[in-house]
């Protein structure tokens, strides 16, 4: 008798721990849910709230200065002139010796090919003052340039170096939903999606979603929907109270199979409990605030149309 009833105690202790399995149920909206294609993938993490990237600034240099570049006639002319100089002044102290460099010619000769070689020079120089310089990097004026996908701007202090933004898989889906639905708003549409959160969310609390249903696709209705059967099956309820949405903001968007699709993360505190209907007895959860990281998906038909809620994942 003593084996029999031992097996008969076990017995009955395994199949309360299988009744106790079952009632177990998920507290708040579970997660669950279609993505399309990325339904075995995991969300795209939201962008850290940090400054842009800061520019890469070279050491400081002092600022190269403007080279004289020297005329093409400058060598040449100044050798005539300093030439025709020399004639003169020979000319003069020695033309009464008649030899040298003034030899066979007067002084009204020698000054008349002086004057004609100086007035020939300055009439060159001029020509060539009047031509523009070019300008040098750092001579006291900014310019700026792009190679490479990166922009560097140059001041009277240096270079600057930019990196130039890229397109990220984000904007691209944006784009693609925008070319069906110019009105597309990511700030708007996370504005919606935060609404819906809590709606979904109190659906959960009254153990029905027919209130929410015209926001929810029909197999993410039916997965909930079941949830809340749990619940009331199990003579449970979940208690959802004092729920504070920290971030809320568009971190995917995509086309695919006619279809547009939009993923939604959510920073959230709440109180998240279950009781007992009978006792009113905490049997899941705590009556603490919880702080919880999840992502939403909706999709749609491409174009205007209403989004509905498709997917959700815990982070």
């Amino acid at each position: 008798m003593r084996p029999r009833a031992l097996l008969l105690i076990v017995g009955l202790s395994l199949a309360s721990l299988l009744l106790l399995d079952n009632a177990t149920v998920w507290a708040r909206a579970g997660s669950g849910g279609s993505r399309g294609s990325r339904s075995y993938s995991s969300p795209t993490t939201p962008s850290s709230s940090s400054s842009p990237s800061q520019a890469t600034t070279p050491p400081p240099s002092s600022s190269p200065q403007p080279m004289q570049r020297p005329g093409m006639f400058g060598g040449l002319m100044g050798g005539l002139a300093g030439f025709a100089l020399g004639g003169l002044l020979g000319s003069m102290l020695f033309g009464g010796m008649g030899e040298g460099f003034g030899s066979g010619l007067g002084l009204l000769e020698l000054l008349l090919i002086g004057g004609a070689v100086f007035f020939l020079f300055r009439m060159l120089r001029g020509r060539q003052a009047a031509r523009p310089e070019p300008a040098y990097a750092g001579a006291g004026g900014a310019s700026s340039y792009s190679s490479g996908g990166q922009s560097w701007s140059a001041g009277g202090g240096g270079a600057t170096l930019e990196a130039t933004p890229s397109e990220t898989d984000l904007d691209r889906g944006i784009g693609h939903i925008r070319g069906m639905d110019a009105s597309f708003d990511p700030i708007g549409f996370a504005d919606w999606a935060k609404g819906t959160f809590i709606d979904v969310q109190a659906g959960i609390v009254k153990r029905d979603l027919s209130g929410v249903q015209d926001r929810l696709t029909p197999q993410e209705f039916a997965r909930l929907q079941a949830q809340c059967d749990q619940l009331r099956g199990a003579r449970r309820t979940n208690r959802i109270e004092r729920v504070r949405i920290g971030r809320c903001e568009l971190t995917e968007a995509w086309q695919e199979s006619g279809q547009d699709w939009a993923t939604v993360y959510f920073t959230v505190s709440m109180v998240d409990y279950t009781v007992d209907d009978a006792t009113g007895a905490v049997v899941e959860g705590s009556t603490t605030p919880v702080d919880i990281e999840e992502y939403w998906t909706f999709t749609r038909p491409v174009g205007p149309k209403p989004w509905r809620l498709s997917a959700i994942q815990t982070a």
